[in-house]
């Protein structure tokens, strides 16, 4: 058995999903990988005894060695404010091109979808209404305002 297989088993046992980091996650519980400078691997572990302390996070060991597997509610915690407040502590991320880039999107769709989560939902269905009344009390080429008693039927 290789090592892959073997935390597949182990998080399945424990209830630990773990989807490819990258891959569209639907609902509000993520699956992220921190990754470490790969100078630093002493810090993983480090890092890992800091973030098991902090209460509804999962933290497991990444598929490098220079990583961590966390889980979290993005109503508790962002990737964004985890790898800041990790940067805080003096903690070296890993700073490759490739990492960047990964972090601006994880980013910005934690924050797009807080954002949309914050927003009231629309009613669509009256939408319509709205414009329609607002169309009749816009003066515009379409209204005749003679009283209807002075008008010709023609």
């Amino acid at each position: 058995m290789d090592v892959e297989r073997a935390r597949l088993m182990r998080d399945k046992e424990r209830g630990l999903h773990r989807p490819h980091a990258l891959a569209p996650q639907a609902g509000t519980r993520k699956h992220r990988e921190l990754r470490f400078n790969k100078l630093r691997v002493w810090q993983v572990d480090q890092a890992k005894a800091l973030l098991e302390s902090l209460e509804h996070l999962d933290v497991a060991p990444g598929m490098l060695p220079n990583s961590l597997a966390v889980w979290y509610d993005i109503t508790d915690y962002t990737m964004e404010g985890l790898e800041a407040a990790l940067i805080a502590q003096g903690f070296h991320l890993e700073n490759t091109l490739y990492c960047k880039m990964i972090r601006a999107l994880v980013y910005f769709c934690e924050e797009t979808q807080l954002r949309n989560m914050r927003q009231p939902e629309r009613l669509l269905k009256k939408s319509n209404e709205i414009y329609s009344k607002a169309w009749e009390h816009h003066a515009h080429g379409d209204h005749d305002d003679t009283p209807p008693e002075l008008r010709q039927d023609r």
